[in-house]
């Protein structure tokens, strides 16, 4: 959490979005060879329907099974969902497997396949880096030309620096990058905000959607982010915070579907407003 002191409505936002049942998948398979490297997928109806790969959070360090219900409601929405597993600070992963893995996923899909890369807080991070890798030094491991064709990032920590000065979650970007004597030094080819300062842009449609009363990631990391990304577009929901942008069937997630919608067909975001306003009924 980014404070020991939280209201009761984040409590209990928190408490209702963590404590739903896991969705079980009804495809599983595997992206490389260590028992990390795997993924659920949640194939929509239509065959044609667009992709979407979705990082999960949990500062880097937790499972994604928090995030299995509302995989499983984005396919209902009618999106091919892929919710990828990697290697976690405080395991196998953190620095560099974490990276290594998010980018063999994305580097191993077809060639030519259109996707929306999602991903929620820490998942946010990891997906506006995938999206900043043309930016890294040709020679750096992680350095492609073949970015996703577009991102959402929902709530996302978008600056390590920041995320270690204000601490957040007992230390998660210190963990991540395996500590002190190591931050400063691994910080610049794994952050978002540093890799942008000097292009502006990585040249990647990029969404940025929070809540405007989010207390788990500081308002400040969003701002942060905006100021260096010339052509970010951003989304703030109203009276929203940082758990039900991922909670099935909350009007917060049906913004999420409808922002995806428009990501996965090329068109302008509707308003906030028009997001978050109930789906007209069958025949109206």
């Amino acid at each position: 959490m980014s404070s020991d002191r939280i209201s009761a409505f984040a409590a209990e936002e928190e408490r209702r979005v963590l404590s739903l049942r896991p969705v079980l998948a009804p495809r599983h398979g595997s992206y490389g060879d260590h028992p990390h490297q795997v993924y659920d997928a949640w194939p929509a109806e239509d065959p044609d329907a667009p992709l979407v790969i979705l990082l999960h959070g949990g500062y880097w360090r937790y499972d994604r099974m928090h995030l299995t219900p509302f995989a499983a409601y984005l396919a209902a929405q009618g999106f091919h969902t892929l919710l990828p597993g990697f290697r976690r600070s405080g395991g196998a992963g953190g620095y560099p497997e974490t990276f290594d893995d998010v980018a063999l996923l994305v580097d191993t899909l077809p060639a030519g396949r259109p996707y929306v890369l999602a991903g929620h807080c820490s998942g946010g991070h990891l997906a506006l880096w995938c999206a900043a890798r043309a930016l890294l030094p040709p020679g750096s491991r992680w350095h492609t030309e073949a970015l996703p064709d577009s991102v959402l990032a929902l709530a996302p920590l978008t600056d390590l620096a920041a995320t270690r000065r204000d601490r957040l979650s007992d230390d998660a970007a210190l963990q991540l990058l395996g500590g002190e004597e190591n931050f400063a030094e691994r910080l610049p080819p794994v952050d978002p905000v540093t890799l942008l300062r000097l292009s502006g842009t990585t040249g990647v449609r990029t969404v940025l959607l929070h809540g405007e009363v989010d207390e788990e990631v500081p308002l400040s990391q969003f701002g942060d982010y905006a100021a260096v990304h010339r052509d970010l577009e951003t989304v703030v929901l109203p009276g929203t915070g940082h758990y039900t942008l991922i909670e099935p069937g909350a009007p917060a997630a049906a913004a999420v579907a409808g922002t995806l919608r428009a990501l996965s067909a090329g068109h302008p975001l509707p308003a906030p407003a028009a997001l978050l306003a109930p789906a007209p009924a069958a025949g109206d």
